[in-house]
Order: structure tokens, then C-alpha cells, then sequence
């Protein structure tokens, strides 16, 4: 399994010079399973996703995983060049958020006032579907559970696994006061966790119930789950990189293969029954 980042900040775009060595685009991971090519939440990042597949002629037969529908993991999709053509083929799956599941919440985007197509006029064969936390489905190579997490208006969880590898994406979750036990259970053994990682210990008092946790949590989760390695994600709009680097020194103390995820970083997982991943910086 190969993983490439193609967005992985918070809350609200923030490109400038103090954030380009980790990135500016929000949410947008791409996992290639072989036949099978796996996309995780459609941030800003996922513009630049869709024009590389374009250059490398990739086959335009893609699954996308929403964790939620907030701004900041949906706004690339009407930017995502793939769908406006006739060839692409693209299933979405999320959750149902009350009366609201993945084709209401995207269709709500594309409309008038605020943007010109709507998701119905798009080229792209287009087909939804909601998942309920603990129930896994196949997509080609890949097997895909899902988990509920803890955040406002409700959030998914993922759990990818093709040819013997696993990875598990889970952003936008607040911690509790003990280690999230579904959690734990779904990342068991994983060769990665990416995990939401906004906040400090030192920051997080001010920010109980937004939905967001701490590098801490997420090293917590990784040791109580005998993950591979562990991803920080979703870096807080305000942190500099330099602000990264230091929550990066911070949990590498606490969990030695931790890592703070950049834009344009790609991950090889080892094959089969061994440990090791091979990072390439962006």
C-alpha cells in the first residue's frame, strides 16, 4: 500500500511562508492499493490530487471516504477536476448525519449562490452511500470498516486494509478522559494511525468540545494499539511550521515513531508481516 498527503491541516486553509514546509490545504490523503485507489476526506488538498491523477493518466475509478461533511474536508471536491469528466467513476461514503447523508450534505455545496455547477451536472458517474459504525465493506483490494468518533455533528473513523497492510485515518475526534476503546479496536495492530493532533496539552482546556485532540491522545492510542507508526494530522491553521516541529519533537519523546504529516509526503508500508515504512518528504 502506497499513502501520499495532499492536505493535511485543520479547520480552514492557511496557505503563506510560515506554514509551506508542512502545507496549507485541509484534509486530503491518498491511499493506492494497487487496483484499488482509496481517497480520504476531500479538503482543499484534493485539487492538486485530481490534477496529478490527470498527468499520470491514472484510471479515474475512485472511492472516496468522508469522515464529516464540515467545510474543511469537502471544499476540494467541486475543484476536483476528475469529476467533471464523463470517464470518472467516483463512490462517496460517509455517514447519515441526522436527516443529512453524503449526497444531501454535497449537493449543498454546489448550488446557487455559492457555486455555479451543481454535483448533478458534473460529468463523473457519481454513486453515494452511508456506512453505520462497525460495519465494513469491500471496494476492489481494499476492505473498509468504519467507527463512529467524537466529534460536533457526528464523524467517521476508517480503517483501510489491501494485501496485508492496514491504515487507520481518524481525524476530527476528541479524546476522553481515557483512551477511546473503539478506537483502540479499530487501529489494533495497524501499520499506521493518522490521527488529529490539533492541539497541545496546554491548549486543549481552552478548547473542550470542539472536537479536536492532542498529540498526547494520539500517542496514547498508538502505544494501547501496537500501531506501526503514527501520523499527526489535521496541524492547527495558527501553527507555524516551526509549532509543528516542536509537537513533533513532543511526541516523538512519548511514541518514537511518530511523525507530523506533510503536504506532498509519501509512505511505502513494508510488505507483509514486517513493521517498517519508507517516508519520502515532500
Amino acid at each position: 500500500m502506497k499513502i501520499q498527503f495532499w492536505g493535511v491541516r485543520g479547520s480552514i486553509a492557511s496557505p503563506g511562508p510560515e506554514t509551506a514546509e508542512f502545507g496549507g490545504n485541509t484534509s486530503s490523503v491518498e491511499l493506492d492499493c494497487g487496483d484499488s485507489r482509496v481517497l480520504l476526506d476531500a479538503g482543499t488538498g484534493l485539487r492538486n490530487l485530481g490534477n496529478k491523477m490527470l498527468a499520470r493518466k491514472d484510471p479515474l475509478d475512485v472511492t472516496l471516504l468522508l469522515s464529516h461533511y464540515h467545510w474543511d474536508h469537502i471544499q476540494g471536491l467541486p475543484f476536483f477536476v476528475p469529476i467533471y469528466m464523463k470517464d470518472t467513476r467516483m463512490k462517496i461514503i460517509g455517514q447519515k448525519a441526522g436527516v443529512v447523508g453524503a449526497r444531501e450534505a454535497l449537493f449543498h455545496q454546489m448550488q446557487a449562490p455559492v457555486f455555479p455547477v451543481r454535483l448533478d451536472e458534473v460529468g463523473a458517474r457519481i454513486e453515494t452511500q452511508e456506512l453505520s459504525p462497525g460495519q465494513s465493506i469491500h471496494e476492489g483490494a481494499a476492505k473498509i470498516t468504519a467507527m463512529k468518533l467524537n466529534h460536533p455533528g457526528g464523524v467517521l473513523a476508517y480503517r483501510v486494509e489491501c494485501r496485508g497492510k492496514s491504515v487507520v485515518y481518524a481525524t476530527d475526534t476528541e479524546h476522553y478522559a481515557c483512551v477511546d476503546p473503539a478506537l483502540v479496536a479499530l487501529a489494533a495492530g495497524a501499520d499506521l494511525l493518522i490521527y488529529d493532533a490539533q492541539y497541545t496539552p496546554e491548549e486543549y482546556p481552552r478548547k473542550v468540545g470542539w472536537g479536536h485532540s492532542t498529540y498526547v491522545a494520539g500517542c496514547e492510542v498508538a502505544k494501547a494499539a501496537g500501531v506501526g507508526a503514527l501520523a499527526l494530522f489535521h496541524h492547527d491553521p495558527l501553527r507555524t511550521d516551526q509549532g509543528v516541529r516542536e509537537i513533533e519533537a513532543r511526541a516523538q519523546e512519548l511514541f518514537p515513531r511518530a511523525f507530523a504529516a506533510k503536504e506532498g509526503m509519501s509512505i511505502d508500508l513494508a510488505e507483509p508481516g514486517e513493521r517498517l515504512l519508507t517516508v519520502t518528504a515532500a
